[in-house]
Order: C-alpha cells, then sequence, then structure tokens
C-alpha cells in the first residue's frame, strides 16, 4: 500500500512538473494535487480512530534530526512519559543513541530534496517546496492516529502550512516549537526589503497564528510574538541535559587518546616522554597504577561548536588567535592555545582553506566532527567555551552555552539583544561585543581594569581587540587556582542549574496533560 501510495505521489509530482513545463497556468498545474489530497481526506474519514491516540506524538523537523538536539529532547521527554513518538526528519547526522535504543521512539526519514538546475530561480524555488510540500504531506498522512503534532521552526517553508492542514484533517494539536523567525535568517543573505523575505514574514505570521499551542526558547521572543504577531506562547528555555556535566580526568584521557590518532593537537609533545606513563596533550596516565593526571605545562583547551554559517563570524576568532600567537611569543604568563571549533555547516571548507593557511607555533586549531556521545565528554574537559553567536533576530539564545554551562564550562560570548537571559556577565562569563560608539581612547589597560571591575559587557569597535584582551586576562598565568576561568567554574558549581528533564516537566507537561484531560 505505501509503494502504491509513494508511487502516486511521484506521478502527481511529475503531472505538476510536466504542466508548469508545458506552459499551463498554476492552477491547472496544481489540480492533480487536489485530487491526491481529496482522495488521502477521504480515506482517512473512513479510518477508525485508535483508543490510545492521545498517547501518540509526532516531533517534526524540516532538517537534521541528528543536528537537532532540541527536538531529540523532546521526543526523550514524551516517551519519558508514556507517549509513542513519531519523529521525522532528514537523516544526515545520526542521532543520540539515546533516540536510538528507545522503544517508543520510531523515527521516519525524510529526503532532502534538492533544486532544479534548469529554470529561472523563482522556478526553481517553487518547484522544490511545491516537490517538499507533497513529500512532506504524504509522510504525515500515512501515520497512524496523532493526539499532537509538534513542529520545529525555523525551517517552517513549507512546514508550518502543511502540518496545520494536516493536522485539521485527521484531528491533532498543532504546536510550534520557535526558535527563531525563518524570515530573519533568509534576511542575513537577501536582506529585509527583498520581496522574498517579505514574502517568508507574512507567510510565517500568517500560519503561526493558526496552531494551537506554541513553545518559543526565550522571554523576548514571547514577548515579541505577543505583541508583533498576536501569538501567544510558553517559554522553555534551553536547559541541559544530565549528559552534560565535567568529564572525569579518565574518561577525558580516553577521549584525547582516541582523538590523538586523528587530531595532532590531541598528541602529547614528541620531546615528552616518562617511562610508564601514557600521554596526550592535556593528561597522563600512570600504567602501573592506571592514575590520571593533568599534564603540567599543559595547553588551554579553547572550544566552540558552530553550523558555520552567517549568523557566525569566526573571522574574530581567528584573527584574536593571529595576535594572541603574537603576544605569546613575548609572553612567559600565556599557555599555548588548543582552539577546537566542533560541527559541520555551509562555511566550515571556507574557514578550513584559512585556518590551514596559517603558520603558529603556539596556537593550534582543529575541526572535528564528534559523535554525539562524545561531544559533551569533550565539553566538559575545555578549558574555556567560546560563542561568537549573532542572532538574525536577536531573539534566539545560543545552545552551545546551555551546554557549556552545563559543563561548568566558563564562557566568553559575543554581546546582542537577550544574551543576559542566559550570560551573566563576570559571573559566569565574560560578554564582549561591538559598539555603535566610538571608543578610541579604549586601550588594552583600560579594557583589562573595565573587565575586572565592571558588571558590564565590553564594549569597543572592534570586537577582535576587545576578544584578544579578554582571552589574555582569563589565560593569564594558565592553570591558576585564583584567576578569573577558576572563579567563574566555581560560580557555575556552586549554582544550582536546572535542567532538560525538570524544566520540561513544569513547563511543556501540562500543556499536554490539559488536552488529555
Amino acid at each position: 500500500m505505501a509503494d502504491a501510495n509513494a508511487a502516486v505521489l511521484f506521478v502527481t509530482v511529475a503531472l505538476v512538473m510536466v504542466g508548469l513545463l508545458s506552459g499551463l497556468s498554476l492552477l491547472w498545474a496544481l489540480l492533480p494535487v487536489a485530487v491526491v489530497l481529496f482522495i488521502f481526506i477521504v480515506a482517512r474519514s473512513l479510518k477508525g480512530r485508535d483508543e490510545f491516540a492521545h498517547l501518540n506524538v509526532c516531533v517534526l523537523v524540516l532538517g537534521d534530526i541528528g543536528r537537532s538536539p532540541r527536538m531529540q529532547y523532546h521526543a526523550l521527554s514524551f516517551s519519558r512519559h508514556g507517549y509513542n513518538v513519531t519523529f521525522i526528519g532528514f537523516l544526515g547526522t545520526k542521532p543520540h543513541r539515546d533516540i536510538l535504543e528507545d522503544d517508543r521512539i520510531d523515527i521516519i526519514p525524510i529526503s532532502e530534496l534538492k533544486s532544479l538546475q534548469v529554470g529561472p530561480k523563482i522556478f526553481v524555488y517553487v518547484s522544490k517546496v511545491i516537490c517538499q510540500s507533497l513529500q512532506l504531506f504524504y509522510v504525515l498522512m500515512q501515520l497512524e492516529d496523532q493526539a499532537y503534532i509538534l513542529l520545529q521552526n525555523p525551517p517552517g517553508l513549507p512546514s508550518i502550512a502543511v502540518t496545520w492542514l494536516v493536522s485539521r484533517i485527521i484531528g491533532a494539536q498543532f504546536v510550534i516549537d520557535w526558535h527563531n523567525y525563518g524570515y530573519s535568517i533568509m534576511a542575513l543573505t537577501h536582506g529585509e526589503r527583498h520581496p522574498i523575505v517579505k514574502a517568508a514574514k507574512w507567510y510565517e505570521k500568517f500560519f503561526g497564528r493558526l496552531s494551537d499551542h506554541n513553545l518559543c526558547v526565550t522571554n523576548a521572543m514571547r514577548h515579541d510574538l505577543l505583541k508583533n504577531w498576536n501569538i501567544k506562547a510558553t517559554t522553555l528555555y534551553d536547559k541541559p541535559p544530565m549528559i552534560f556535566r565535567e568529564t572525569p580526568l579518565k574518561v577525558r584521557h580516553e577521549l584525547f587518546a582516541r582523538m590523538a590518532s586523528a587530531y595532532p593537537p590531541f598528541k602529547a609533545c614528541s620531546e615528552i616522554s616518562k617511562e610508564n606513563t601514557d600521554l596526550t596533550a592535556f593528561t597522563e596516565r600512570n600504567t602501573k597504577t592506571e592514575e590520571v593526571s593533568l599534564a603540567a605545562g599543559r595547553p588551554a583547551m579553547l572550544l566552540s561548536s558552530t553550523s558555520w554559517t552567517e549568523d557566525e563570524d569566526f573571522s574574530i576568532l581567528l584573527k584574536a588567535l593571529e595576535d594572541y600567537e603574537g603576544i605569546a611569543k613575548e609572553s612567559q604568563c600565556l599557555p599555548s592555545l588548543v582552539c577546537v571549533i566542533t560541527g559541520k555547516g555551509p562555511q566550515k571548507e571556507y574557514y578550513k582553506k584559512i585556518i590551514d593557511s596559517k603558520d603558529f607555533t603556539h596556537v593550534r586549531i582543529c575541526t572535528p566532527w564528534l559523535e554525539a556521545e562524545d561531544y559533551p565528554v569533550l565539553l566538559g574537559s575545555a578549558d574555556l567555551g567560546v560563542c561568537l553567536h549573532k542572532s538574525s533576530s536577536g531573539l534566539d539564545l545560543p545552545m552551545k552555552v546551555v551546554d557549556m554551562f552545563g559543563c561548568c564550562l566558563p564562557v566568553c560570548a559575543i554581546n546582542f539583544q537577550c544574551l543576559d537571559e542566559l550570560v551573566k556577565h563576570e559571573e559566569n562569563g565574560l560578554v564582549f561585543g561591538d559598539s555603535s560608539e566610538l571608543v578610541e581612547q579604549l586601550k588594552v589597560g583600560d579594557l583589562r581594569d573595565q573587565a575586572t571591575h565592571s558588571s558590564t559587557p565590553l564594549t569597543q569597535t572592534d570586537s577582535r581587540s576587545v576578544f584578544i584582551t579578554v582571552l589574555q586576562m582569563l589565560l593569564c598565568d594558565f592553570p591558576n587556582e585564583h584567576g578569573k576561568l577558576s572563579h567563574f567554574r566555581k560560580n557555575l558549581r556552586e549554582g544550582r542549574q536546572q535542567r532538560w528533564d525538570e524544566n520540561w516537566d513544569l513547563n511543556v507537561l501540562p500543556l499536554f496533560k490539559e488536552h488529555c484531560d
């Protein structure tokens, strides 16, 4: 039956394409879509509803499931409370082991459709949206009875409209989890005044208001949704699950030893050799006693994760590291650095070429892709986290910082609107950023003094200058038990951090329980 339906869908798409290429109007070309839609609706109405349908939840992301941690956490939380979860998305990256091993979670992959390479750009874009809409509609209509469909936005085109339509047909509650605004991401490339950005904004606003419930990632976004789009939402802050914690020394050493085979910065210096000792760049293990300790004179590990997109300017970090290299040559108090940048994305190869062209002595950079189980271990082993995320809307928060705080890892973050909902300057890290006001007289010494005594984020017209100053201040005399890094880490350890499960049970579970009751 599924094969037959797939064949019908394929023929429908083909007819639409043929119709458009033949010069038919869009209305006539879409006639097969209307026919298929009518058949699906009739077939669905003839099918009885499952008595346990109220325990069925569909979690949907029109993106890579493995790179959608928040939606994975949603799925696990639903499962923990007895719901049967259908998880739909692209299977580009392996999801976390807990997702794969959960009997209540069933993953249904969808294809990431590629654009046609012929015809005008608008035709290419419209054809992709139509094909994606038909595929998504087909997959959703094949599901068993669902009580809820939880959709991540962005990406929301065409998933918001299609999911709303299907939810109305099958009688499911439609819930949107707003991570950001899709149109604001498009504006980074096309500009806010571009017609396609304006159309995307209208689409997102119109169909977003048709949802039954809404979640969002910050209070700033909750206020914005209500004020500008009349959408009521519940704030569900990203919180780290229990897998994010400080990594024991033995586990660190095991990870470093594995990574050393593929990434030279994790290897011990070839000049260093100790009897009965297994060495990495950061740790040493006594092969007789199995005791693991941090290596004397080890480099500091700087860690940043990224999706390599336009909302993160990694030139700031690379230029700062170049400056650090020069300063470290003249300074006796600054350690060598190993900068680890994890993640995948469209601009990775561009920056990797720049990184490979550098000839550093005191700074080493590697860009690994880690398995989902290894990422928290590495994060819990680092000395300083760096976040260069600039929200396209100014209303979302970087999940990477949430994970870093879960590992009690201090953070150095570039400032943007609403970041203070997460990063507390001079408490759990330092915030630096651009300023529209020229601070021409601000010198390095003044910056250090300001960072030491001020509770306000550091500002300068040159983010690179501020960042390099922050690095010097945090890493001076590393490892220093009485330095700022140790102070921030101590604050993170002593502060009671709410975890994902507790946060989800408090803010999300009541929404679904209320509907069941």
